[in-house]
């Protein structure tokens, strides 16, 4: 099965339509909204998360009849769906609101991710911002770029390959579970600069357009990566789990680090993991 740009597109109206219709009425309203934990306390799902999920799925069952939508919230519910991305003919990966901490306390670092896959692959993904009213686009083998409202594209591409010393990363270390965590805090100072956003919408993005060389993530839903992933792959990034192996959707565990280059990629490794 094919998958076209102008299909793209298409997803980016959709998601863009989703955002301003059931999640930017919201904003700053929280009082007025329903939160709810998940996992944790850092694992919450407001309402605006579910009203754009299902506005989300409902413009793609439309427009894509047949095709398999798994949506975050949707996979808490059932997660047996998570088993259909495998195989299915083309599936849609929909995190309707990528840093609901951030969304939650009125921070405007939030972003919605969809990613196309095809029997297992990620063939195309979309990241919008609904504060900046952009889109961040990727299509395997075309490249990534950035498109605003008024249709002006602009090319990502990484960052230059600098020493682990210069480098700046983002490493959630939360997820991380021990002995893995302290070993990382204890050499995350020998990289040049360390910060996390609670989005990882908005970190992919960064890293795809150069503004910083490192990501380091543990816990792997694939409505989370799948689309940052392509994006900072077609935007001359490398990525691989911490033992090396490729990426793949359907992977939830491993760890991944994504760097400029397969070169920066093994010397960051070597500084994070060094017992």
């Amino acid at each position: 099965m094919s998958f076209s740009t102008a299909d793209l597109h298409h997803v980016g109206y959709l998601v863009a339509t989703a955002a301003q219709s059931e999640i930017m009425p919201r904003f700053h309203n929280l009082s007025s909204m329903r939160v709810r934990e998940k996992s944790s306390a850092f694992d919450v799902v407001t309402e605006a998360d579910e009203a754009a999920e299902v506005a989300i799925s409902s413009g793609l069952r439309q427009a894509f009849p047949g095709a398999v939508i798994i949506g975050e919230e949707a996979a808490g519910r059932e997660p047996g769906l998570l088993r259909t991305l495998g195989s299915a003919g083309l599936a849609f990966l929909v995190d309707p609101i990528d840093g609901s901490n951030n969304f939650t306390a009125s921070l405007p670092l939030f972003g919605l991710m969809v990613a196309v896959i095809i029997r297992g692959e990620v063939v195309a993904g979309v990241i919008y911002d609904p504060i900046g009213r952009n889109w961040a686009y990727a299509v395997r083998g075309g490249g990534a770029w950035l498109q605003k409202e008024d249709g002006v594209r602009e090319a990502l591409r990484v960052a230059a390959s600098v020493d682990p010393a210069e480098m700046h990363a983002v490493a959630g270390t939360n997820f991380l579970p021990e002995p893995l965590r302290n070993m990382l805090l204890r050499n995350l100072p020998r990289i040049g600069m360390n910060f996390w956003l609670r989005c990882a919408a908005h970190e992919y993005r960064m890293a795809a357009a150069g503004h910083c060389h490192l990501l380091v993530y543990n816990k792997l839903m694939p409505w989370d990566h799948a689309a940052g992933w392509l994006l900072h792959r077609e935007a001359g990034g490398y990525a691989a789990h911490f033992d090396g192996t490729a990426y793949q959707p359907t992977h939830l565990t491993g760890g991944l680090i994504c760097a400029p280059d397969e070169a920066s990629w093994h010397a960051a490794h070597r500084v994070l993991f060094d017992a």
